[in-house]
């Protein structure tokens, strides 16, 4: 078994990530990144040229509710309950 990553590697993708890893993490983190490596070459050993491609693993479609014109609320009600308002607008302070 070859190693596709060197602790090298993971030292300097540690720097790069601002990550202090002690020897201990450096070694585990070697051999769980070769882990994945090689998983990734067996995946690669699949025929897959007969499977068609998908967009998403499990087919789903959206549930929206369907669109209905409704009447709006009236100006004098949405301005009831506010803390500010000139009759017509409601009133805030002004933000910088």
């Amino acid at each position: 078994m070859t190693s596709k990553i060197t602790r090298e590697e993971v030292r300097h993708v540690a720097k790069l990530a601002r990550l202090e890893l002690s020897e201990s993490e450096e070694e585990r983190m070697t051999g769980q990144m070769n882990g994945i490596l090689e998983y990734m070459d067996k995946l690669n050993e699949l025929d897959t040229g007969n499977i068609p491609p998908a967009t998403h693993a499990i087919q789903l479609r959206n549930v929206f509710r369907p669109d209905s014109v409704q009447d709006s609320i009236e100006r004098k009600d949405s301005l009831a309950n506010a803390p500010g308002t000139d009759g017509v607008n409601f009133v805030v302070p002004k933000v910088i």
